[in-house]
């Protein structure tokens, strides 16, 4: 508890918010117990059974009808399969989330070590497979590419200016370009993060 009581916790109006949130902490997390997988495992199942029932051919049907779709239809073999379709996306959005992470914390000064032990403890050159531009080489100041919240936004680097600056797209479809600014990718990336959060897109209502 005394380290965790260390961690300096500014506000974002303070001077040194950015500073001092671009400083990793170490530890970064602690591991999840088993109360907390249960848990993600309930969120998940919430999840893709909303989509299941918007995408299942049967769920349509009593919609369609102004019929109630009974909890107990989900043993309904095509009803699993809708559910299977469900949790194949869900895998593709763990994915898209899981790249972007990488990005966010690689070009914010973590190791390829790092991001493996973060992903279940896989090797350093398997975490570099799996994200190859998530870790910057220390000469290499091309674009960087993220998605994040919904929306999709490019780090630039300016050589004249040997500043950072950025173009982002939110998920509700605004647009933000930032002067170059930033003295560092990592910097700049943050600002597109969290421009990108602010603009994410709205959540949708259940389906009756």
């Amino acid at each position: 508890m005394d380290d965790v009581k260390a961690i300096p916790t500014p506000d974002q109006n303070d001077e040194n918010f950015w500073a001092t949130v671009l400083t990793p902490v170490e530890p970064a997390w602690t591991e999840p117990g088993d109360d907390d997988s249960f848990a993600m495992d309930e969120q998940l199942l919430a999840a893709a059974r909303s989509l299941a029932e918007r995408i299942s051919t049967r769920a349509f049907a009593y919609r369609t009808a102004g019929k109630r779709f009974d909890a107990a239809l989900m043993a309904a073999p095509d009803v699993q399969l809708a559910m299977l379709r469900s949790l194949y996306e869900a895998r593709r959005s763990v994915d898209r989330l899981a790249e972007s992470a990488a990005t966010v914390a690689g070009r914010g000064g973590s190791s390829y070590a790092q991001l493996g032990a973060a992903w279940g403890g896989i090797t350093r050159q398997s975490a570099r497979l799996k994200w190859p531009h998530a870790v910057p080489k220390k000469s290499a100041s091309e674009s960087v590419p993220l998605h994040y919240a919904g929306g999709d936004a490019v780090i630039h680097h300016d050589p004249g200016a040997d500043a950072w600056w950025y173009t982002a797209t939110g998920a509700d479809l605004q647009e933000e370009e930032s002067e170059a600014v930033h003295g560092t990718s990592a910097e700049a990336i943050a600002r597109a993060t969290e421009f990108l959060l602010t603009h994410a897109r709205p959540t949708r209502p259940d389906t009756a």
